[in-house]
């Protein structure tokens, strides 16, 4: 069996598990979460999930693990959930926490097992394109490149990360960038996950809204001081690339 057709297995093999794990907890949760428009419903549902324990944080750990190798899961429906299980702030600490345990593992699997590696797990031709960039072969702009993409909600984050351990960018320096760049889209879904659990809707279309406005305000900020054009260059390449 070749390398890659067994990479395609373990994908497989993740998406299924995935899969289940997602289906075990809408059957674990789905009884409390229709009443969690009251005060009782939202009790429920927090002593639900104090009553897993370490399971519910392994369950939801593999999910996470699943949704940054599968890379074609959405990582905010796990960061939503995150915020209902254990609020914003412990939603927010504990997905930060697996982004940069995975994020680092993943960084140096790159580091050891080189390009045929990543062109297994992500799309050969995409992965090409965007290292093949002058944009990013440039060492002095390629970090601050990757905050820009990582603060960006939408961007291909994960996909990113296996990049970067192919492009000239320090270790440290770059798990540092991909675990807290990513802050203001991850706290809004996990606040939004909070007041979601407390049948807050209208509070978490705030949130996102108001985590939108500042992305969009910061990138406007930097994209005006920034007379190389860099960060509006790197936007139009990855946009580019990743079709």
């Amino acid at each position: 069996m070749s390398r890659k057709s067994k990479i395609k297995i373990l994908r497989i093999l993740l998406a299924i598990i995935a899969v289940a794990i997602i289906i075990g907890v809408i059957i674990y949760l789905v009884p409390v979460m229709k009443n969690l428009s009251t005060v009782e419903g939202q009790e429920a549902f927090r002593n639900k999930v104090n009553d897993s324990g370490f399971i519910g944080l392994l369950m939801l750990f593999g999910l996470q693990v699943a949704q940054i190798f599968l890379i074609i899961l959405p990582g905010e429906p796990i960061e939503i959930l995150a915020g209902m299980c254990y609020g914003g702030w412990g939603g927010l600490l504990f997905i930060t926490v697996s982004v940069c345990i995975l994020t680092t593992a993943i960084f140096f699997m790159v580091r050891k097992l080189g390009r045929r590696f990543v062109y297994d797990i992500c799309d050969e031709e995409k992965v090409k394109k965007i290292e093949n960039s002058k944009l990013f072969k440039n060492p002095k702009k390629i970090e601050w490149i990757m905050i820009i993409l990582f603060m960006i909600p939408g961007t291909p984050k994960d996909l990113l990360v296996y990049i970067a351990g192919l492009l000239p960018i320090k270790p440290l320096r770059f798990i540092l960038i991909s675990t807290f760049a990513r802050l203001p889209s991850v706290v809004s879904s996990t606040f939004a996950g909070n007041t979601l659990m407390k049948g807050d809707w209208q509070s978490s279309l705030v949130i996102y809204a108001i985590t939108f406005i500042l992305v969009g305000i910061i990138v406007f900020i930097a994209n005006k001081f920034d007379k190389s054009k860099t960060t509006e260059e790197a936007l139009k390449s990855i946009q580019k690339d990743i079709k």
